[in-house]
């Protein structure tokens, strides 16, 4: 049984315990909570290479007691050269390999700006010491995971089509075992160089001119002039307000919209008991509406057909949840879209949070290993479409649909609370999991996060519809959700990693914190 842990000096939880050590050595050294993520961003880069790298996007929430919370969009666009014409002759963009490696990476860019918001919180840490973990795993290496060995062996023969791929993650051509030394030289270097020259260097320096040079050569559309374009955006996050608290996530291009609503209309049904068959039913139906308006809006922020905060607001919340039936599950043909990542959270002594999240899309991105500096490029275009007419059709400076998306409550009592998972189309699913456990039905923050879950829609390398369950969930719940027309698949596993690898942090209005990780990760949860 893992239980929740419980500090008053910090906590930081990662999907990897070595990410989570370094922004609670942050913590222990006087940092922030954005220092601290800072520093679990970069070691989860290094000691999770298949989740996510400084190739890919980022989206953090971050709040400070008094004030509302801060979001920035650390999404990278489509690369300039990115139109129809340059793939002409496919039927969609390749997804791995060079052409899938079409938009800018924006994640160091959010490292940036939320340092610069942190700024005014008072002396900064020096970035050589944020960067110091991330560093020291990369030379001297890290003990290779179970997923990621699983992961690479499965996907190895398409992935080692993509250059670089094979001399950065292969051992003689094949996956690397389990607890294996994997050292990552060429991305010490690298960031030991942001360390050094500052992180604007990713796109404005030295590192900026290496990485366009090796992209281009490669076949990417990615040029100079891309890096040097790129800047992150603070934006306002979407809110949607429950009796309990006030729930908070990112605006277009991500699917936060679809996570609020998932709850919203899942507090409305008013559900008394949880873990009982109404629970689960409510929350699946209401995920099918919140992913049908998602599909018909969701797209680059400047080509919305429709804002999307007055999808939060009550009367469209009513009319939505008038479609729900308790007694019988809508007929679910959409067709889900892969995609991997890490959600990270950090609370320090002061009550500042940070919600924040990183992603290269699926595993191991689009593949490429830049040869320069060993930064593994997203594969996160794929999601765009090469049909003009299309929602999310592709162009020039376009940002694509992200699966992304961070998420913090503010509670009527004064704690605040920052959650979130990796997952792809699971994560407005696990939030709504997670959540609704805590807050409505009154379970510890661990066992929210370490109950049983399920998942509509696909698992890792396979696209379906069906509904999948862990098998630690009930063969009379099981019964009972096939009787209300779920099509139920009922996975093997206790705890499936195909459920994402959910935490969260709870700041307490008396100081007290409390996080919780998934069992389902290679994670922790370090309180300071």
């Amino acid at each position: 049984m893992i239980h929740t842990q419980r500090s008053y000096g910090g906590m930081c939880v990662a999907p990897h315990h070595l990410a989570a050590d370094a922004g609670c050595d942050v913590l222990k050294a006087g940092g922030n909570a954005v220092e601290a993520m800072v520093a679990a961003a970069a070691a989860v880069a290094v000691a999770y290479p298949h989740m996510n790298a400084l190739g890919g996007d980022g989206f953090w929430l971050i709040h400070e007691p008094g004030k509302p919370p801060l979001a920035i969009d650390a999404c990278g666009p489509a690369a300039g050269l990115a139109t129809p014409d340059f793939y002409a002759g496919h039927a969609s963009i390749p997804e791995r390999g060079p052409l899938a490696a079409l938009t800018m990476a924006g994640t160091v860019g959010g490292w940036h700006e939320a340092l610069a918001v942190a700024a005014d919180w008072g002396q900064a840490l020096p970035l050589e010491q944020l960067l110091a973990d991330a560093i020291r795993h990369a030379e001297q290496g890290i003990a290779v995971t179970r997923s990621q060995q699983q992961l690479t062996a499965k996907h190895r023969e398409r992935l080692s089509a993509s250059p670089g791929f094979s001399d950065a993650f292969l051992n003689a051509g094949e996956a690397p075992l389990e607890g294996s030394r994997l050292r990552q030289p060429r991305l010490a270097s690298t960031l030991r160089r942001l360390a050094e020259a500052g992180l604007d260097d990713f796109y404005r320096g030295e590192l900026a001119t290496s990485m366009a040079r090796d992209l281009a050569a490669l076949g990417s559309p990615l040029r100079r002039d891309d890096f040097n374009r790129y800047r992150p955006r603070r934006v306002t996050p979407l809110e949607v307000s429950l009796d309990e608290a006030t729930l908070y996530n990112l605006p277009a291009p991500t699917q936060g919209v679809a996570s609020l609503m998932i709850l919203a209309l899942y507090a409305r049904l008013e559900v008394a008991e949880g873990e009982s068959v109404a629970h689960l039913h409510g929350l699946i139906e209401a995920t099918k509406r919140a992913f049908i308006l998602r599909d018909h809006l969701v797209t680059d922020p400047e080509r919305l057909p429709a804002p999307l905060q007055p999808l939060l607001e009550e009367a469209a919340l009513q009319r939505e949840v008038a479609q729900i039936d308790m007694q019988r599950a809508l007929p679910w043909p959409h067709q889900a879209l892969p995609g991997d990542t890490v959600w990270l959270g950090c609370v320090d002594s002061q009550g500042r949070a940070v919600s924040f999240i990183q992603s290269i899309f699926w595993e191991f991105g689009s593949g490429v290993v830049l040869p320069e500096s060993g930064v593994l490029w997203q594969n996160r275009g794929i999601s765009f479409s090469l049909d003009t007419d299309s929602l999310r059709g592709l162009g020039p400076g376009r940002k694509p649909f992200h699966t992304l998306n961070p998420a913090l409550a503010r509670f009527r009592d004064g704690r605040t609370l920052v959650y979130g998972t990796m997952g792809g189309e699971g994560q407005p699913q696990t939030q709504a999991a997670v959540f609704s456990r805590y807050a409505f039905h009154h379970q510890t923050l661990q066992q929210a996060v370490s109950a049983p879950r399920w998942l509509l829609g696909r698992t890792w390398g396979e696209s379906s519809t069906n509904l999948k369950l862990e098998s630690r969930i009930p063969d009379d719940t099981v019964t009972a959700l096939r009787a209300l027309g779920h099509d139920v698949e009922v996975l093997p596993e206790a705890f499936s990693d195909s459920m994402g690898h959910a935490g969260g942090i709870v700041h307490h209005p008396d100081g007290l914190i409390e996080g919780a990780h998934d069992p389902r990760s290679d994670g922790g949860a370090a309180g300071c």
